[in-house]
């Protein structure tokens, strides 16, 4: 491997280990990594400090004249002064000039050759090194030495902490993007998938301008047909699991883009929780943490090496990444044509929602904006009902343009592709939690394999008269009764409150993004007279 010069960036150090092998990474690890070991099954453990999981409200994007008027400010895009983006950048670059070594991966973002991006990371621990080696696409050799220039660089001085006192800075923790500069300056946290996630911040910006659909969900596609579908959906409602379908090919399992050509995966590796895991429970996922995988946070028995999944003394968040090809269903390269099927994952714990609904163009605009899932109460004092989550287009912490930036380009390719689009709620029926069941995975199952085949084409529907869904009243190997939430309630006007109740929410959620979006997508939402 050539010999990389980043004075240019400010950077000194002479020791500089470009793109090491897995095998490399894993001596510098054992070597010069405290805490680092290796699992009974050949992971790399390693730990992220003090930060389990992501920082979201440190998350800073560079307010600058070029890109200004593109970006949606708010809690999501918090606006930072470019000389102090300088100033973090420089407080990293300092820091890494006191290190011995420096790691640098080279990798793409994207499975499409022909909009990908060059992504170089700069880092000073070798988990960080092969976190992005496995999540990242890997370059051929012959792309190593051609790589040239990044189109974007991330500098990872996660171990140093941001200056509060720095203008905009509101902790010790800084995660900026600076689209003019195309540089990500991390401070203040050594959590892995910081880095992942500001590459896909990054795509949600460049791929809208292109026309391209960037989409926080799994994609599989047909072994037989080569149909493709795109499930999106927030923690707990399923994605992962109902993606790992030994009858379908694996694109990805998190973040994707759709473009005139179909969708493509943007990372080369898979991020997959890791709590509770077990072979039985997610075999693929359990086999593909092997060598070359790195653990995150988890807990093991020193004298074997065996790791705990069940515990949750570090952190509930336990984490493992490691490169696609690792699951045996993965389909290589991470690309397939236009979905067939656009699959909306709702656990409602509510318990209103029907297992399955059509919707209409407008429907999926103002469903995937509201980016609904709700979670079971708590323990705290006081919580006696479920929690609604709303996270517009199922990744709101990631999105750079207004919603309905997004949204319209979904409807677009809906309608010029055809897709159908469904919503499909794998939470409670016949009662909120408490009351009612949980949806069963074997029901859930049926739902999505009735929809990969077509048998739901023509399959009969009734109009919700709170949501407005279309919903779908007859599914083989369901029980029909399920199908309509308000005959699985005992009590009908219990039903009929408490559905009132989570439409309110709705209408009260989706005030935010009214300006941004047409009257079309306004009306089509629960029925304002039934949410008062």
């Amino acid at each position: 491997m050539r010999a990389l010069d980043l004075s240019s960036l400010g950077l000194t150090v002479s020791n500089v280990l470009r793109n090491p092998s897995i095998a490399h990474l894993y001596e510098e690890a054992i070597r010069y990594d405290k805490k680092a070991t290796l699992s009974d099954r050949g992971c790399l453990i390693a730990y992220s400090g003090d930060k389990t999981g992501r920082s979201p409200k440190d998350k800073r994007v560079v307010r600058h004249t070029s890109s200004e008027a593109d970006v949606w400010w708010g809690s999501v895009n918090v606006p930072l002064e470019e000389s102090a983006f300088n100033i973090n950048r420089e407080r990293a670059i300092d820091y890494l000039n006191t290190r011995d070594r420096l790691y640098v991966i080279d990798g793409y973002a994207g499975w499409d050759p022909r909009t990908q991006l060059k992504v170089r990371v700069i880092c000073s621990r070798p988990y960080h090194a092969l976190f992005m080696t496995n999540m990242m696409i890997r370059p051929t050799r012959e792309q190593f030495e051609n790589f040239g220039e990044p189109d974007y660089t991330i500098f990872n001085a996660g171990q140093f902490p941001a200056n509060r006192y720095t203008t905009g800075m509101t902790s010790k923790t800084s995660v900026d993007l600076s689209i003019e500069q195309r540089e990500i300056i991390i401070l203040g946290t050594e959590y892995a998938g910081e880095m992942k996630k500001a590459i896909f911040t990054v795509m949600n910006y460049v791929g809208p301008k292109q026309g391209i659909l960037s989409m926080h969900c799994s994609a599989t596609e047909d072994k037989k047909t080569g149909r493709s579908s795109a499930l999106f959906g927030l923690s707990g409602t399923g994605k992962t699991t109902l993606s790992a379908d030994p009858k379908r090919y694996l694109i990805g399992d998190d973040e994707h883009c759709w473009s005139d050509d179909g969708i493509f995966n943007i990372e080369g590796g898979c991020y997959a929780k890791a709590i509770y895991l077990s072979k039985e429970r997610e075999p693929d996922i359990f086999e593909a943490l092997k060598w070359g995988a790195v653990l995150e946070n988890v807990v093991y028995d020193e004298s074997d090496r065996n790791v705990d999944f069940d515990n949750t003394t570090i952190t509930q968040n336990t984490r493992g990444a490691y490169p696609i090809e690792h699951m045996k269903n993965a389909k290589l390269p991470c690309v397939s044509g236009h979905p067939s099927d656009i699959i909306f994952l709702t656990c409602d714990a509510f318990g209103v929602l029907p297992p399955v609904s059509r919707l209409t163009p407008a429907q999926a605009m103002y469903h995937f904006i509201s980016g609904y899932t709700a979670k079971v109460a708590g323990t705290e004092v006081g919580v006696t009902e479920p929690e609604t989550t709303f996270s517009p287009c199922f990744g709101g912490p990631f999105l750079v343009w207004h919603p309905g930036k997004y949204a319209e380009l979904l409807a677009e390719k809906i309608k010029q592709h055809h897709a159908n689009v469904w919503f499909v709620n794998t939470g409670w029926t016949g009662g909120p939690y408490g009351v009612g069941q949980r949806i069963s995975l074997q029901a859930t199952r049926a739902i999505i394999d009735a929809i990969h085949s077509g048998e739901l084409q023509d399959a009969p529907t009734q109009k919700d008269p709170i949501f407005g869904l279309n919903v779908i009243t007859q599914i083989p190997r369901v029980d029909s009764k399920m199908l309509q939430p308000v005959m699985a309630w005992p009590d009908k006007v219990a039903y009929t409150l408490t559905a009132q109740k989570l439409a309110a929410k709705f209408v009260e959620n989706f005030k935010k993004y009214e300006s941004g979006v047409s009257v079309d997508v306004l009306a089509a939402g629960p029925m304002l007279s039934a949410a008062k």
